[in-house]
């Protein structure tokens, strides 16, 4: 910080202070008198010492909000959401947890990268160590939570924009799918009730959310309609042949249990009047014979993958399953990333690989080519500059 003497073309005499605010913007400011640019520079030595800056700088005065009371304003606002009560409550216990009573002010950058640290130093749940994934999405709802109380005005600016960003690097590269004879030997190991779930889970990519919630009323017209999905983008699945014969199989048994329900307690059904609601098929295409959807399948589908030998693969792999075998088969990334939902292609591109090593294969059948007495010898275009050759046969 300093004070200039200028002297301007017309012979005026100013006096110039230089400083910087306190996020790094430099500030020049002049005076006609000395004795204001002394005043003045003196009252920003004083605020940055003291850190009033909202006297000087045109900052707010410091917010006296605590992180707890941004916690409350937040689930207020935000506790509606679908994915709410599954997920994100769990998140906002911890960081609330760590900040709790802390002012949003006084929360720096360096807490920040703190925290994360700390986090992914903590063991999770059975001693496990803490995926990068699972501290991002504390970070990321850090993030979320101080931009808002910014928009609230609770705080003026979010810590995080003081700093690198501070998102681990994940490793998202994972991609395992089953073989032909893996898909054959898990359906074989599945219970009955996971099967029909598994199949419509390799014929169509879906999500587990999407394909525990499914409802007979979004099959029609040769397709699967999907309205609530992970992108918050409807998308349409065709169904094929298979996937047909496994939705009437699935409607099938759920009618003719219901059917033998019936039968066996006709006796002591004969003086109750029917329920017109309870005659109404259940609205789920994978749920139990009273019409409960099922919102779990992790364990049976543990014991079918160990019963199979099938190691190392979780049900979102299934996904993988279908996509990869696309895109083995021909079909275009861009088909795959509409029938995956895939809001950035940069996610499809996971399988680009597959596609080229199948176009390997496809060309190895010209291995036999300049071999067992064939040539290859350049034609009249390709001596003129043409790109061309003409593979022939010796006669």
């Amino acid at each position: 910080m300093a004070i200039r003497k200028r002297i301007g073309k017309t012979g005026k005499v100013s006096y110039q202070i230089d400083y910087y605010t306190p996020e790094g913007e430099r500030v020049r400011k002049e005076f006609e008198k000395k004795g204001d640019a002394d005043d003045y520079l003196a009252k920003v030595k004083v605020s940055k010492k003291e850190k009033r800056y909202h006297e000087v700088f045109d900052v707010k005065e410091e917010s006296q909000v605590t992180f707890n009371e941004l916690a409350e304003k937040y689930l207020e606002n935000f506790g509606t959401q679908k994915a709410f009560h599954r997920s994100k409550r769990y998140l906002l216990a911890a960081v609330t947890a760590h900040f709790g009573e802390k002012l949003l002010s006084q929360i720096s950058y360096l807490d920040l990268e703190t925290y994360r640290n700390q986090r992914k130093a903590t063991p999770a749940r059975g001693s496990k160590p803490r995926k990068d994934a699972s501290v991002n999405r504390e970070m990321a709802l850090l993030g979320h939570m101080l931009n808002k109380a910014v928009e609230w005005d609770m705080l003026e600016a979010s810590p995080f924009k003081k700093g690198k960003r501070l998102m681990l690097k994940e490793n998202n590269h994972r991609l395992r799918f089953l073989t032909n004879e893996e898909i054959e030997a898990l359906l074989k190991a599945c219970s009955p009730h996971l099967r029909p779930i598994v199949e419509v889970a390799l014929l169509t990519g879906m999500r587990r959310g999407e394909l525990l919630g499914l409802k007979w009323d979004q099959i029609r017209n040769g397709f699967i309609y999907l309205t609530e999905t992970k992108s918050g983008k409807a998308r349409q699945i065709p169904i094929n042949d298979r996937l047909a014969e496994v939705f009437k199989e699935v409607r099938h048994k759920k009618q003719n249990k219901g059917a033998r329900v019936i039968k066996l307690n006709r006796k002591a059904l004969e003086d109750i009047k029917p329920d017109p609601a309870r005659a109404k098929p259940p609205p789920y295409v994978f749920c139990d014979f009273q019409g409960r959807r099922f919102h779990e399948v992790r364990g049976s589908f543990g014991s079918a993958c160990k019963k199979a030998g099938i190691n190392d693969f979780r049900f979102h792999d299934l996904r993988h399953t279908f996509a990869s075998h696309l895109v083995m088969n021909g079909v275009s990334l861009k088909a795959v990333q509409e029938l995956l939902g895939h809001a950035d292609m940069k996610m499809t591109m996971r399988y680009a690989h597959l596609s080229q090593a199948h176009l390997r294969e496809a060309v190895g059948v010209l291995d036999s080519i300049g071999r067992n007495g064939h040539k290859i010898v350049t034609s009249p275009e390709k001596e003129r500059g043409a790109d061309k050759l003409t593979a022939v046969n010796p006669s």
